[in-house]
């Protein structure tokens, strides 16, 4: 079986890449100048994707995916919609055998989380275990991802405790329709929507999380009764009533937290298992990597099917008693770490889960609680992420608005922080839009050069600009506009540019553009600018403003336009 990719789009074709579907990466060698064009490194492009779903079960490369290329053929469509069509075909036992470990590892994990989530979203424990299985189905046919894991986290518990009010059936509601809306971005592809959620934003709420979530389970942890939920009065009754200590519970919840750090640096001081280690010692090692933390896996993941898998996941979960999942951190990084190949892996898990509502049901009442707060606490303590504030304050302090935004408001309420984040984001965002930086060159002729974009924000304050250097001195003096980093322009910056260019006239003295690229150049003379003078180099323009003989600007109709700059400026027939 061979998938083929036509790179490009209209004119000659360039040279095929194949990938032949086998036990290795098989590509038949392109002429080197194509190879140094199409296949940077570390670069990714929409016309040119390049996998092997067969390697999913070789070394594990670092940074390949599932997702099967977006093709106009249907069978292409169906595997993009399906990915379990892209790697099952080619299943083994030595994937098997690996694929069950870690189903085990990550059962054996997510067992006791459930039960200890279901207590932050203020739920009986049995529900997080109805809410654990159903991801690791759906995601099997679905996931993009070999690593990946669905279920109850204890970010998604915050939140719905803050919604259903203790009650199961809103809880249930709360699945579905979260479920719905999933769906619905993911089939309308508004996955990009979550690329304006910044890192900053993210690591502030799940920092807030973090102390939010391990605070709450203090009074659990220390046997104090009738605290309330809210942060900041959850924080004054503990203080006020920490006198009323049940000396039981703190050693059992204390003791639990001591043994759960034991093993995680245990954890630390053992090396990942190697695919050729023997099935036994996999498993005991797979035991303790449990509870290490979360890692990033550098996976490249379709968002938008992403949402897809997560919204069937809600939908479907909710018709089996469970309330809103999501991806889980720290059980993907037990997948990665257990050597998975596949999504069907989940199947163990999901199984495991399954009987352990079978036949430990009835014993889930006698579970102290102390003991789930250990858990918990150990669980979401990797989450407060402290380098990324010394990080920041090195790299970028202006990062800091929207991660103190969020992690100081998330406190009051999350979806408050992340909203607070996210709007400081896009307001940084804006501000580099409409005000870009400017370069400046003083001398005879004034030299500007924006270091950006130019979009309709930005034309107030660079005709400002122009005018103040150039205009506004005595006497008035010529000035180029460098258009180097500008891709395109809209109808405001037209108007904008045109009264700035009748301004230049009335003084007297000439605005030339230099670096046009092709669809601004276009845009300009569509719109018949009166006094519009552009030049290839900036040393064309220089010699022409200061009246050196020899050099001409391009301001002459499209007709007398040399041959080849004229069939440039011609509309594009394709897209």
């Amino acid at each position: 079986m061979a998938a083929t990719d036509r790179v490009g789009g209209s004119g000659p074709a360039p040279p095929t890449v194949t990938c032949t579907v086998g036990p290795a990466w098989v590509l038949p060698t392109p002429p080197l100048r194509f190879l140094r064009t199409q296949l940077r490194p570390g670069l990714e492009t929409p016309s040119l994707r390049v996998r092997s779903t067969k390697s999913l079960g070789q070394a594990r490369p670092p940074s390949l995916d599932m997702a099967p290329d977006t093709c106009c053929c249907a069978p292409a469509a169906l595997q993009r919609r399906l990915p379990i069509l892209a790697w099952l075909p080619g299943y083994s036992l030595h994937w098997l055998r690996m694929d069950f470990i870690a189903g085990l590892s990550v059962g054996l994990t997510v067992i006791p989380q459930a039960l200890a989530y279901a207590e932050v979203a203020g739920l009986p424990p049995q529900y997080g275990l109805y809410s654990a299985f159903m991801g690791c189905f759906v995601y099997f046919f679905l996931g993009t991802s070999r690593d990946v894991t669905l279920g109850p986290t204890a970010i998604m518990s915050l939140l719905v405790s803050f919604y259903t009010f203790r009650e199961p059936a809103y809880a249930l509601l709360l699945a579905f329709l979260s479920g719905c809306i999933q769906l619905a971005m993911g089939l309308l592809r508004l996955g990009f929507l979550l690329d304006f959620v910044s890192c900053p934003v993210i690591n502030g709420f799940t920092s807030a999380a973090a102390v939010t979530i391990g605070f709450g389970q203090i009074k659990n942890l220390l046997g104090l009764r009738n605290i309330p939920r809210q942060f900041f009065l959850q924080l004054y009754h503990t203080l006020v009533h920490i006198g009323d200590t049940r000396v039981g519970d703190a050693v059992l919840g204390l003791a639990c937290m001591a043994l759960l750090l034991l093993l995680k640096l245990m954890g630390k001081r053992m090396p990942p298992p190697h695919p050729e280690t023997p099935c036994g010692v996999r498993f005991s090692r797979g035991l303790v990597w449990t509870v290490t933390t979360a890692s990033q896996n550098n996976y490249r993941i379709d968002a938008n099917q992403e949402l897809l898998a997560i919204g069937l996941t809600n939908v479907l979960g909710s018709f089996v008693s469970s309330y809103p999942v999501t991806g889980s951190f720290g059980r993907t990084a037990v997948n990665a770490q257990s050597g998975v190949c596949t999504p069907a892996g989940g199947l163990v898990t999901g199984a495991l889960v399954l009987l352990s509502l079978d036949y430990l049901t009835s014993l889930f009442y006698y579970i102290p609680k102390s003991a789930l707060a250990a858990v918990i606490i150990m669980a979401v303590a990797p989450l407060f992420d402290v380098k990324i504030f010394r990080t920041l304050w090195r790299i970028k302090r202006l990062d800091l608005l929207p991660l103190f935004g969020t992690f100081l408001l998330s406190f009051w309420e999350v979806q408050y922080g992340i909203l607070a984040g996210t709007l400081v984001s896009l307001l940084i965002l804006l501000h580099s839009a409409a005000r870009p930086r400017t370069q400046v060159s003083d001398g005879q002729i004034l030299v500007l050069q924006p270091a950006s974009g130019l979009h309709f924000p930005a034309i107030d304050a660079l005709r400002e600009a122009v005018m103040t250097r150039a205009l506004e001195v005595s006497p008035p003096r010529h000035a180029v506009l460098e258009c180097t980093h500008v891709s395109n322009i809209d109808y405001t910056v037209v108007v904008g540019l045109a009264e700035l260019l009748e301004d230049f006239q009335k003084q007297g003295v000439a605005l030339a553009f230099v670096g046009l690229q092709v669809p601004v150049l276009r845009t300009l003379l569509a719109a018949d600018l009166k006094g519009f003078q552009y030049f290839t180099t900036l040393e064309e323009a220089e010699k022409f403003l200061q009246q050196e003989p020899g050099t001409q600007a391009h301001n002459i109709p499209e007709d007398s336009v040399p041959e080849h700059r004229a069939s440039l400026l011609k509309p594009q027939s394709g897209p």
